[in-house]
């Protein structure tokens, strides 16, 4: 890509299942959001503990000196805390240490570097409700946007396409997280839904090879805007870079979604 790579000073610590104390964490993350020779943060794992940070990030670094965050999973609570206080577009895309293929390398340039559409279309993708939507796109990691909900840093779906995707949870959980979302009232008025893969599902409660596939659609179906399943988008596999914040058009018949990167 051209970059240098500089890391923190604690990249390396350690602290139970922690990448090291939340002070040595967030002081890294807020060195390197306030320097004028960094141009971007790109998480080298998904970031466990990451919402523990949130309320001793300097937005305030992040409006001043607008940057590139590029990461998924726990990571997700800092896109979406970014999003709300700093109002910037970030980055749901690759973490630092995996060996990325050349789909998601180029979706990766074409989004970080050259400010083109990083997204595009999905042939494999499967229609849950039909139509067409446009709104900026929102989301992320479904656990974090639910353990998100009723906080500050909770982003505002309505009006949004909301993408989301997640690993290791069992179907049960994914359709807990869901009702979460329903019940609190944050989908409300989504314009539209992109899932993502659900992988890695846990072998004993997986009996059932639709059942994910089946709460999905529950959800779209309960939730009545149009949405589609299946865009490359998780932890594991070929996956889009994606501009959360930026606005996009998502289009069932065409199984695409399309970001506007202007």
């Amino acid at each position: 890509m051209g970059w240098d790579p500089v890391p923190g000073q604690h990249v390396l610590d350690r602290s139970a299942y922690l990448a090291g104390s939340d002070e040595n964490r967030v002081a890294d993350l807020n060195w390197a959001a306030s320097a004028d020779d960094i141009d971007g943060i790109w998480c080298i794992r998904g970031g466990y503990g990451a919402m523990r940070l949130l309320p001793f990030v300097d937005f305030d670094a992040w409006r001043r000196r607008p940057k590139a965050l590029i990461g998924y999973s726990d990571i997700t609570a800092m896109h979406a805390a970014i999003g709300v206080r700093a109002d910037l577009v970030t980055f749901h895309g690759p973490t630092a240490r995996e060996s990325m293929n050349a789909f998601s390398t180029d979706s990766l340039r074409r989004a970080a570097v050259c400010g083109e559409d990083p997204c595009g279309v999905a042939p494999e993708a499967v229609v849950f409700e039909p139509g067409r939507a446009s709104g900026r796109l929102v989301g992320g990691n479904l656990a974090l946007i639910a353990a998100l909900a009723g906080t500050p840093y909770a982003p505002e779906l309505a009006g949004g396409i909301l993408v989301l995707e997640d690993v290791n949870e069992s179907i049960y959980r994914i359709d807990r997280l869901l009702a979460q979302l329903r019940l609190c009232g944050a989908v409300d008025k989504v314009a539209g839904i992109a899932f993502g893969r659900f992988s890695d599902v846990p072998a004993e409660t997986n009996d059932d090879d639709q059942g994910m596939d089946r709460v999905l659609r529950e959800f779209a179906r309960a939730i009545g805007k149009p949405c589609l399943a299946g865009i490359p988008m998780g932890h594991n596999g070929p996956q889009w870079t994606i501009p959360l914040g930026a606005e996009a058009e998502l289009d069932t018949d065409a199984r695409s979604l399309r970001v506007r990167m202007d």
